[in-house]
């Protein structure tokens, strides 16, 4: 039987987490770097991953990491989407860091893990568990050639985890970023950002073949999308807490506008649909720790249900503030796009909701 509750540990973890970014990234500081020539706060990034040792929570302690499970990621994925935080956390410490697991790397990961550098896995971040091995890119003579667009967190890389095309069949290699051309695009999302990257016989070093690349490949996509959940869910929960707050303290003809039923209604059926979001993550999270049997379920499930919540949520949130909520200077806005840049992440509602309804046999 699962556990949904957070752990005294996770408690413990959150409350760091939390304490962090309320110091060194409140909303105005957010705001501020999206408009900066530097987007991503690499500093607070050096913090979170070697002071509190973010970067390999789900790495083994052999391997330089902390040993713990996809539940702690879980929850710092959520404390950075209640803050929708700058910084290449999913690219590095839940998608790369993943396939090199997956992988059997020994030689990146201590690297990753105690943030000594960035990583990111050189996909499309729209690209889902199950989708068709990546041909784009192609590997020959301990080179890669061919381009591949929309990498998340690229620009703040260091290296790229590559799938390609290989002489025997697909493989896993890594690269140094220097050695490709990434090109930044513009985002929806601005507090993550995507790029395009082109290898033109960049050296690269196989670390999976035929026989693990592509089973690597998708774990690192599952993982990603079943902890992109979690995500989710705290990007709802700032929008719910926020509006609250809010319209209790906003007053229409004479009393605050959260006392009239109609906002009422809105914001409890708000919230019931966050109870239930929640449950579904806990419950990815959890199956991705233990490594149960369920986890593709579980996974589809959860990003089925979390995603449309987390822009209901922030739709709710940026109308619900009136006239300070269309501003650019009140970051529901970055909610809002943040929450409809994931819905498209890691595969769509739809995408799920097909891949569920083939796992438990639907017509």
């Amino acid at each position: 039987m699962s556990d949904l509750l957070y752990s005294e540990v996770e408690d413990d973890l959150r409350a760091s987490v939390r304490a962090l970014l309320a110091d060194r990234a409140p909303a105005t500081a957010v705001l501020a770097r999206t408009e900066s020539a530097e987007p991503y706060d690499l500093k607070l990034w050096r913090t979170l991953a070697t002071e509190l040792g973010a970067a390999g929570l789900a790495v083994p302690e052999k391997l330089g990491g902390h040993g713990a499970s996809a539940r702690e990621v879980a929850v710092v994925m959520e404390e950075l989407g209640r803050g929708v935080v700058p910084v290449p956390f999913l690219g590095s410490a839940v998608l790369a860091t993943s396939a090199l697991l997956a992988a059997g790397d020994i030689e990146l990961l201590p690297r990753l893990a105690s943030g000594e550098v960035i990583g990111a896995l050189a996909v499309p971040l729209t690209t889902w568990p199950g989708a068709a091995f990546p041909s784009s890119v192609s590997f020959s003579d301990g080179v890669l050639n061919g381009r591949t667009g929309t990498v998340a967190d690229a620009t703040a890389a260091e290296v790229l985890v590559v799938p390609a095309a290989g002489p025997d069949g697909p493989g896993l290699y890594t690269v140094e970023a220097s050695a490709a051309t990434i090109t930044e695009i513009t985002p929806l999302d601005l507090t993550r950002r995507l790029a395009d990257v082109a290898f033109d016989n960049a050296p690269a070093r196989p670390i999976a073949g035929p026989g693990r690349a592509p089973a690597a490949l998708e774990h690192a996509l599952t993982f990603g999308a079943g902890l992109l959940a979690s995500e989710q869910l705290g990007v709802a929960q700032w929008c719910l807490d926020e509006t609250v707050a809010y319209v209790k303290q906003r007053y229409q003809f004479g009393r605050p506008v959260g006392s009239f039923q109609a906002l009422k209604h809105r914001l409890a059926e708000e919230y019931l649909e966050l109870v239930a979001a929640r449950a579904a993550a806990r419950y990815a999270a959890d199956t991705l720790a233990t490594g149960d049997a369920d986890v593709p379920v579980a996974v589809a499930v959860a990003q089925s249900s979390c995603a449309p919540v987390a822009v209901h949520a922030a739709e709710e949130a940026v109308q619900l503030h009136g006239g300070i909520g269309m501003t650019w200077e009140h970051p529901a806005h970055l909610y809002l796009k943040r929450a409809k840049a994931d819905e498209l992440a890691l595969g769509t509602p739809g995408r799920h909701r097909t891949r569920l309804a083939t796992l438990v046999n639907l017509p």
